[in-house]
C-alpha cells in the first residue's frame, strides 16, 4: 500500500497537476460538490471518436471477408492477414505510440494517428488487390497505435480532477462498447447497402469530426523542456517481442502449440522481452544520461499500476476467448446464422451502454478499486454459467452468462482504466497506457488462441466450452482478489495529494 501511495503522491503533486481542491477529490470519500460539476462533452467524444475507429475496425470487416476474397481473389493466408495483421501491427507498435506521445506531446500524436488511420483507410478503400488492402490495414494497425495510448494521457491532461475524469472516462468506454458491439451489425448494413469497400470509407467522416473537435476544444500542451531520446535498441527489441509473441499466439490455434514455427515465436519473443528488460533496467540506473529506457521498470514497483495491469491482461483472457467461443458455440451447435448470432451475443457486447453510466455516478463516490473488485466477482459468476451449458440448453438460461460476463468485463476495464491514468506520471502517460493496452491485446490473443485449442482437441466441443468457462472464471476471480489487495487501505492514501 505504501508504494501505492507514494506514486500517486508524486504524480498529483507534480507542478503539472493543479493542486487539491476543497472537498472530495480523491477516490473514495463522502461527499463532495465535484460530483456534480458538469462536464465538457466535446473533448471526450473528440477521444472517443478516435477509439471508437479503432475498435469498430477490430469486428467490422469480418462480415465483409466473403465479399472482400470474391472481389479481389484473396485466399485463405491473405484472408488471415487482412484480419489479424490489423491486430498484430497494433499490439506490436502501442509501445512506440506512448513514447512519441510522451516525447513529441499527446495532442500532436493523437492528431498524427487520426491522420494515418483515416490515410491507411483510403488506401483500403481504393485498394485493387489483397496485398493493397493487407498494407492499408497493417497501416491502420499503426495509427490505431498512436492514437490510442496518446487519447488515454490526453485524457489525463484535460481532467486532472478524478471525479470529473471518472465520468469522461465513462463516456469514452460507452463509445467504445458501443463501436465493439455494434461492429458486425455495421458491417453487415454496409456490405448489404453497398459493397465491402464502404467498411473503411466509413471512417473518413468519422476521423475527420475527431480531428475537428480535437483542434477545437483539446488544449494545446504546455512544453515540460526538451525530452531525452529514447533507446532505438529498446524499440526494436519490443516490436520484436510483440510480433513474435502474438503471431506465435495466432499461428498456435491452427498450427499447435507444439509446431516448430510456434515454438521458435516464442522463443524470440521471450529473448527479446528478456533483453528488453536488461536494456531498460540498465538505462534507467544511469542517471542523467543521454537517452531515456523505453519504459522504466520502477514503474511496476506501483502496486496499483502491476495490478491494474495484470487485471487489464485477465479480463481480456476470458472474456474474449470466451466470446470466441460463444460465437462457435450458437453457430456449430445452435446452427443460427451470423446476424442471429449477432443478436444473441448483443446483451453481452453492449454492456457498456449500462456499465459507463454506472460507473459515472458511482465511481466518483467509491472509487475505481470497489467496482473493479465487483465487476470481477460478477464476471466470474456469469463463466461459472456456461459450465452446465450443453447443445440444447434454452437461450433465456444463457442470458445470465452473457449480461454478467459483458457487465462485469466492462466495469472493470472502466475501473482500470481510470486506476492506470490517475496512477500514471504526467510524463509517463502515454507509455503506463500503452502498457495497459499491450497487456489487453497479449491477453485477448492467448484467450482465443488457449480456449480455441480446447474446443479443437476435446472429445465435444461443449467440453472444450467448460474447461475455458472453468479457466475464465479463476482468471476473474484472481483479478478480484488483486484488486481487493490493491486498493488503499485508507482514503487519505488514494488522495492526489499526501
Amino acid at each position: 500500500m505504501a508504494t501505492a501511495a507514494m506514486n500517486n503522491t508524486t504524480v498529483q503533486g507534480s507542478p503539472a497537476c493543479p493542486p487539491e481542491v476543497p472537498g472530495r477529490d480523491r477516490w473514495g470519500g463522502a461527499d463532495t460538490t465535484h460530483d456534480k460539476a458538469p462536464l465538457a462533452l466535446a473533448p471526450p467524444v473528440a477521444l472517443s471518436l478516435g477509439y471508437f475507429l479503432v475498435m469498430l475496425d477490430v469486428t467490422v470487416v469480418n462480415v465483409a471477408l466473403p465479399d472482400i476474397r470474391a472481389s479481389l481473389g484473396a485466399g485463405p493466408s491473405a484472408l488471415q492477414w487482412v484480419v489479424d495483421g490489423y491486430s498484430t501491427v497494433f499490439a506490436s507498435l502501442l509501445l512506440f505510440g506512448g513514447v512519441a506521445a510522451d516525447r513529441f506531446g499527446h495532442r500532436r500524436v493523437f492528431l498524427t494517428g487520426l491522420g494515418l488511420f483515416s490515410g491507411a483507410s483510403v488506401l483500403c478503400g481504393l485498394a485493387g488487390s489483397a496485398a493493397l488492402l493487407i498494407v492499408g490495414r497493417l497501416g491502420q494497425g499503426a495509427g490505431a497505435a498512436l492514437l490510442v495510448p496518446a487519447s488515454l494521457a490526453l485524457l489525463q491532461a484535460t481532467f486532472p480532477d478524478r471525479a470529473t475524469r471518472a465520468r469522461a472516462i465513462a463516456v469514452w468506454g460507452a463509445v467504445a462498447s458501443v463501436a465493439f458491439g455494434a461492429g458486425p451489425a455495421v458491417g453487415g448494413i454496409l456490405v448489404a447497402g453497398s459493397d465491402w469497400r464502404a467498411v473503411f470509407w466509413l471512417n473518413l467522416p468519422l476521423g475527420g469530426l475527431a480531428v475537428l473537435l480535437t483542434l477545437r476544444h483539446l488544449p494545446v500542451p504546455v512544453l515540460r523542456g526538451r525530452a531525452r531520446k529514447t533507446d532505438p535498441v529498446g524499440q526494436v527489441l519490443a516490436v520484436v517481442g510483440l510480433v513474435t509473441v502474438t503471431g506465435g499466439l495466432n499461428e498456435a490455434g491452427a498450427r499447435g502449440w507444439t509446431s516448430p514455427l510456434v515454438l521458435s515465436a516464442f522463443a524470440v519473443g521471450t529473448a527479446a522481452f528478456i533483453s528488453l528488460v536488461l536494456t531498460t533496467r540498465t538505462l534507467e540506473a544511469r542517471v542523467g544520461g543521454g537517452r531515456a529506457p523505453l519504459l522504466r521498470p520502477s514503474m511496476f514497483r506501483s502496486r496499483s499500476f502491476t495490478s491494474a495491469t495484470v487485471i487489464g491482461m485477465l479480463i481480456s483472457l476470458g472474456y474474449y476467448g470466451m466470446l470466441f467461443l460463444a460465437t462457435l458455440y450458437f453457430q456449430q451447435e445452435r446452427h443460427l446464422s451470423a446476424l442471429d448470432t449477432g443478436l444473441a451475443l448483443l446483451p453481452s457486447v453492449c454492456m457498456g451502454l449500462i456499465a459507463a453510466p454506472l460507473f459515472h455516478r458511482v465511481a466518483p463516490r467509491t472509487g475505481p478499486y470497489a467496482l473493479m473488485a465487483a465487476g470481477l466477482v460478477l464476471g466470474a459468476a456469469g463463466f461459472a454459467g456456461w459450465l452446465f451449458t450443453g447443445p440444447g440448453t434454452p437461450y433465456p438460461v444463457l442470458l445470465f452468462a452473457l449480461v454478467a460476463t459483458g457487465l462485469g468485463q466492462t466495469m472493470t476495464a472502466l475501473a482500470a482504466t481510470a486506476v492506470i491514468v490517475d496512477t500514471a506520471n504526467v510524463t509517463d502517460a502515454g507509455v503506463a497506457t500503452a502498457v495497459f493496452n499491450v497487456a489487453r491485446q497479449v491477453g485477448s490473443t492467448v484467450g482465443v488462441a488457449l480456449f480455441g485449442t480446447f474446443a479443437a482437441t476435446a472429445h465435444h466441443f461443449t467440453s472444450g466450452l467448460r474447461l475455458s468457462a472453468g479457466i475464465a472464471a479463476a482468471a476473474f476471480a484472481l483479478g478480484a482478489l488483486l484488486a481487493l489487495r490493491a486498493r488503499p487501505a485508507s482514503p487519505k492514501l488514494a488522495g492526489p495529494t499526501a
